[in-house]
């Protein structure tokens, strides 16, 4: 059973992450059972991203799905209403689940409320993930860097690409998406808001052209800001897979990212990618010859533009969604068969005391 609070139809990292997970775990013959705020829950959109969808008094719901589907393990993917409630439940279950940590929540609260502290945000995150089995994390370093924030039982989850529909062989077509820009064009994809730092990217003095794919907040704001760069809205499937080929360098100046999926999507599409030296870009990029990373994003970029898109996409190859899938379930922490049988015949016994008594019928 996977519980989560991003879910279709929000388009993100942790929702792609989740459904290609889950996709290949079905295909491998495991049976998944996802709780999602889609699940017909009323719900109140998330404050400053309205997107994301939290489900309010779905706690009794939820019970009774995990009392149904009787699953070998629990895992929880986010920290929002339908992720306390699983873990409440798991909890008054004595039963054992796993965590994953997608978003450096506490990071993302402070960029937007600066008068929220971080160790605010990190005592939320220990609380959350602190009975949890496993807490799974994209890369060595934020593993390296919540263990120095006192969150233990941490263990690397990595992730995976569609290297089908992000291709090299998009890039050019008809002219190309970019052909009326100058050369070269540095290419930006995500969420337009102040957690992903966008501004460090629009304010570099580079050669060519600057182009931002996505929506978000602050998309107004910086399109006022900066009239040189080209805002393109939200873009999906083929129509996205060319902006990352027909770009010569992705940048990707994020600090509050676990991972970055899209710099994965952009390496699969030949465009070496620019970043600082911060969790997911200092994780993936190094000593692969498909990219750039640097304290001085500019140097990044710069030296991005040198890399070999063959040699970038066949270090993207790499990564396949169905050995995410396998490092996924080797993390989960399932109840072996017997203790399984012993839990579940429990919980059944306990269900029965608990039902009413049917009433007894009048003699005449």
């Amino acid at each position: 059973m996977l519980v989560t609070d991003a879910w279709e139809p929000q388009v993100n990292g942790v929702v792609r992450t989740l459904s290609r997970t889950i996709a290949e775990l079905r295909a491998m013959g495991v049976e998944v059972e996802v709780v999602s705020p889609s699940d017909g829950y009323k719900t109140i959109p998330l404050i400053t991203y309205e997107e994301i969808r939290l489900a309010l008094w779905a706690k009794d719901d939820v019970e009774e799905r995990f009392q149904a589907f009787a699953p070998d393990a629990v895992h929880i993917a986010t920290e929002g209403t339908l992720g306390w409630a699983m873990r409440t439940i798991c909890r008054q279950y004595n039963f054992p689940y796993t965590t994953s940590y997608h978003t450096q929540f506490p990071e993302y609260v402070h960029a937007r409320f600066w008068w929220i502290p971080l160790m605010a945000g990190y005592a939320y995150m220990r609380a959350f993930h602190g009975k949890s089995g496993r807490v799974m994390v994209a890369t060595p370093s934020m593993k390296a860097q919540l263990e120095e924030r006192g969150i233990r039982n941490l263990t690397v989850w990595s992730r995976g690409v569609d290297t089908e529909l992000f291709n090299p062989s998009r890039r050019g077509v008809d002219g190309g998406l970019f052909a009326d820009l100058p050369k070269p064009v540095f290419v930006y994809v995500g969420r337009v808001a102040v957690e992903k730092n966008l501004e460090a990217f629009l304010k570099l003095d580079l050669p060519g052209s600057k182009v931002v794919v996505g929506g978000g907040p602050q998309k107004e704001e910086l399109e006022a800001r900066y009239p040189e760069a080209r805002f393109t809205g939200p873009k999906f499937g083929e129509d996205l897979a060319r902006h990352y080929a027909d770009a010569d360098v992705f940048v990707f100046p994020s600090f509050t990212d676990t991972f970055g999926l899209v710099i994965l999507e952009a390496m699969a599409s030949g465009t070496p990618v620019a970043g600082f030296n911060a969790p997911g870009p200092k994780d993936i990029i190094p000593g692969s010859n498909a990219g750039a990373v640097s304290d001085d994003l500019r140097a990044a970029c710069l030296e991005a533009l040198t890399m070999d898109r063959a040699v970038t996409r066949a270090y993207a190859e790499k990564f396949s969604w169905r050995a995410c899938a396998e490092d996924f379930l080797h993390n989960l922490q399932p109840l072996p068969k017997p203790e399984k049988k012993r839990f579940w015949r429990r919980l059944r016994a306990i269900r029965l005391r608990r039902k009413p008594a049917t009433p007894a019928t009048p003699a005449r």
